[in-house]
């Protein structure tokens, strides 16, 4: 079997491409978290926090430095701590989330029956005696 054939047979297994569809839903999915996080969930909080923007929260390490026209120097130099708390935030909702619709999935799958145990070796062949009894009458 050649390379290609191999690669499209693992290409189009079932798992792979459940697994792409999952990425791509995935990625969808946090840019919509995201943009909720940053348009919708922050400036609403933002008037209970005295409205202050979280984006915006920092800590400079180092001002910036501008010539005389304007133009920059040497760059900020700061922790974007509000950043980070806005990206901490979109991941405890997408984890939730993921977990809500795991938790639902496991529990809309049917528990599977297992087989029943066969029987004790003397039920059956009392079983059989029985039948024989009765073919006898």
């Amino acid at each position: 079997m050649g390379m290609i054939s191999e690669f499209k047979e693992f290409a189009m297994k079932g798992n792979l491409v459940d697994m792409a569809v999952g990425f791509v839903m995935g990625s969808a999915f946090a840019t919509v978290v995201s943009s909720f996080i940053a348009d919708v969930f922050m400036p609403a909080i933002s008037p209970v926090m005295g409205g202050v923007d979280m984006a915006n929260m920092k800590y400079v390490m180092n001002e910036a430095t501008y010539n005389a026209d304007g133009t920059v120097l040497a760059p900020e130099t700061a922790v974007n701590y509000g950043l980070f708390i806005n990206a901490l935030i979109s991941f405890i909702i997408v984890a939730l989330v993921m977990f809500l619709i795991i938790k639902g999935m496991n529990k809309a799958q049917k528990a599977e029956e297992e087989a029943p145990a066969a029987p004790p070796a003397n039920e059956v062949l009392l079983a059989e005696i029985r039948d024989l009894l009765a073919k006898k009458k």
